[in-house]
């Protein structure tokens, strides 16, 4: 047994290094945005590629190592992961080569209302009335970024919002298979579909990248591992109510990068749009927490 005052310091130590996890997980994150941003005269899809081959050899070579069935068990959600996630990725990548950064990563952030909103029908979840305000919040500041920045034409702004949507499936997918399968397998999942579609479309449509265009490349696909590494750590660290508000310090990132290394300046309506998804995310994963909570008696 800890005495208080060390079992104080133990709890503070953890809950720092689910943060310092999740914040790490946020700049490596940004720092592939950055790049994706650096490639905009890549094809979208050759950029899906190789970020998918470097990250499937690196999850094939754990699953392997570790003895795990490689195909998995639930092979049907496995699947929906992967194709939904797949999409999600070439779409965000898509947006993220053609508008500003902050409104490319803040649109990707309404992913987890659409992931509630996709839970009622699909595993049976209860949304309380109060988060419908939220979401509605949420979505009103997409509409001050369209609104106000030309930037951000109706049809980039159907490609993010439908990123974010399919996010939320390739999501609900993995919560259906959280007791049937590793959470390496439905991770590489994303990576073992991705690879072949992606491949056809890249060798069918190929251009050469360039020796600056390699080493972007081979960034985004190891950063974007040690990304999602750090990540899955800090929500184990901690309770994920707790840890995962510090993702959404990566809008305040994207702002800050691409004023500084693009040029993009922002009206005050669209950081305004900005702010508002964010509070909208942030309130509903306050209700989610509290429920949590509530419901575990804590």
């Amino acid at each position: 047994m800890y005495s208080k005052p060390e079992g104080l310091l133990y709890l503070c130590a953890v809950q720092s290094r689910g943060m310092i996890l999740m914040l790490a997980s946020v700049v490596l994150f940004a720092t592939v945005n950055v790049c994706i941003k650096f490639l905009s005269d890549m094809p979208t899809h050759e950029l899906v590629f190789f970020r998918s081959v470097v990250q499937l050899v690196l999850s094939a070579g754990f699953v392997i190592q570790a003895g795990i069935p490689f195909f998995g068990n639930n092979k049907p959600w496995l699947i929906t992961r992967g194709i939904s996630g797949m999409v999600a990725l070439f779409l965000f990548f898509y947006t993220l080569q053609n508008m500003p950064l902050a409104s490319a990563t803040t649109i990707q952030y309404l992913s987890p209302i659409f992931t509630v909103i996709l839970a009622i029908f699909i595993n049976r979840e209860r949304v309380r009335p109060i988060q419908w305000i939220y979401f509605s919040i949420a979505f009103a500041g997409i509409v001050l970024i369209k609104g106000f920045d030309p930037r951000v034409t109706t049809w980039l702004l159907g490609a993010g919002v439908l990123s974010a949507l399919l996010s939320g499936v390739a999501y609900n997918a993995i919560m259906r298979c959280k007791y049937t399968d590793h959470p390496v397998t439905i991770v590489m999942y994303f990576h073992l579909i991705a690879v072949p579609v992606m491949g056809v479309w890249t060798f069918a449509d190929w251009v050469m990248p360039t020796g600056r265009d390699w080493i972007l490349l081979g960034i985004i696909g190891l950063l974007s591992q040690f990304a999602q590494v750090f990540m899955a750590r800090a929500l184990h660290a901690d309770q994920a109510a707790k840890v995962t508000p510090f993702k959404y310090v990566g809008a305040v990132f994207a702002v800050i990068l691409g004023y500084t290394i693009f040029d993009e300046r922002l009206q005050w309506l669209s950081l305004a749009g900005i702010g508002l998804v964010l509070v909208g995310v942030l309130l509903n994963a306050r209700v989610k927490s509290i429920r949590a909570v509530s419901t575990t008696g804590a």
